[in-house]
């Protein structure tokens, strides 16, 4: 009993995150009467918050390296309206307008990753200037509204996977498909992660609490997915974008030596440079992953909106960087998870949902999410100083 007791107060702040959502999420409900958790409005939840859940991966690789990215909302202004025009005034195929989109990201991110790992500018100063920048830059491109978007263009946000297997009842079988298989996936990669630390001699959970982890993880995904059966299209296309990045990022972070060169850079810089870490190119590819993934959100939200307009991407890098704190990312860097990330987007597309339902101001939406951005960067601190002692 001592021994889990030990182990709650040492990763409180992991499940506190959990617990978290899930308060949130049933206090909203009751608040709503019971509208946050209609079908179709889960199927929105996914769709409306898709742009903070891809930044937020990118933005966890930043701020665990000890840096700040203040211009993605301008680079999806920038970047959807250079995507818009391609399709609508050169025609473009949407696909390669795609590509182009990734393209574009990539090669702003490499300009400013240019002047942060090699010239050795502050990011904070040097994605200020960007935000500046590319905002400016979008207002000039896109000087009215370009519409007219292609069908599937469109669809990437707004439309949904066919339905190729049928029904059961009400039930979308895709859906229940899809969502069997990554319960059976998330199950056996926590078994096999459990299995090799244990194989190496690292602490892993309590049998209780792993467990207990699983069938409370699993009882979710499994309701989410009972839900989205039940909706109007079923299962989101951007879903499954969102969860193949997901996949990938985890992988990138916590399986590859990029990742370790990321979380060595953030807990020491002085010993990384001395264990060999190449900090210049490891901070260059950084800023060139998130410029990346700020093109694939300006997909999903010019998409989303069927069309490209300059003021896009409003705070949408304040979402971003509440969402990673909410999560656990550590304000010094060093510390911060893809998964930590996801559930603060999730607790920050709950909060914009839940408050849009119940028809409060979006100026006291506003305040409400920096007061809880405030509480969770205070708490980590805390936490820290109880460690620390």
């Amino acid at each position: 009993m001592n021994s889990v007791a030990q182990y709650l107060s040492k990763n409180a702040r992991e499940y506190g995150i959990w617990i978290a959502l899930v308060l949130i999420v049933i206090l909203f409900q009751i608040l709503t009467s019971g509208l946050l958790l209609i079908p179709n409005n889960v199927a929105s939840l996914i769709q409306q918050n898709a742009y903070v859940m891809i930044l937020a991966m990118g933005m966890v690789m930043v701020i665990v390296a000890g840096h700040i990215d203040l211009s993605v909302g301008s680079i999806v202004a920038f970047v959807g309206g250079i995507t818009a025009i391609m399709m609508d005034s050169w025609g473009v195929p949407w696909y390669l307008a795609v590509l182009g989109a990734l393209v574009a990201g990539a090669v702003i991110g490499s300009w400013q990753g240019f002047w942060v790992a090699y010239v050795g500018i502050p990011a904070f100063i040097v994605t200020l200037a960007g935000m500046l920048i590319f905002r400016g830059l979008a207002i000039v491109i896109v000087g009215t509204t370009v519409a007219g978007l292609p069908r599937p263009f469109v669809n990437i946000s707004n439309g949904s996977l066919p339905n190729a297997l049928g029904f059961v009842g009400n039930l979308d079988v895709v859906t229940l498909v899809i969502g069997a298989l990554g319960v059976a996936a998330l199950v056996w990669a926590q078994l096999r992660t459990r299995r090799a630390a244990v194989k190496h001699d690292i602490a892993v959970d309590p049998a209780g609490l792993f467990w207990g982890k699983i069938v409370l993880i699993a009882v979710f995904a499994g309701y989410m997915t009972f839900l989205l059966a039940n909706s109007a299209g079923g299962t989101p296309i951007v879903l499954v974008l969102v969860g193949v990045l997901i996949i990938a990022y985890t992988f990138l972070l916590n399986r590859t030596v990029f990742g370790r060169h990321i979380y060595a850079i953030g807990g020491n810089l002085t010993a990384a440079i001395l264990s060999g870490v190449n900090t210049r190119k490891t901070n260059f590819m950084i800023f060139v992953n998130i410029g990346m993934l700020a093109g694939v959100a300006a997909i999903v939200t010019t998409s989303r909106a069927g069309a490209a307009v300059a003021a896009a991407g409003g705070n949408y890098e304040l979402d971003a960087i509440a969402a990673c704190f909410i999560g656990g990312t550590a304000v010094t860097g060093g510390i911060g998870k893809i998964s930590g990330a996801m559930i603060g987007a999730l607790i920050m597309g709950v909060l914009n949902m839940g408050l849009s339902i119940m028809a409060v101001d979006a100026a006291w939406q506003q305040s409400i999410k920096g007061l809880v951005l405030l509480l969770a960067v205070a708490l980590d601190l805390i936490g820290k100083r109880r460690t620390g002692r």
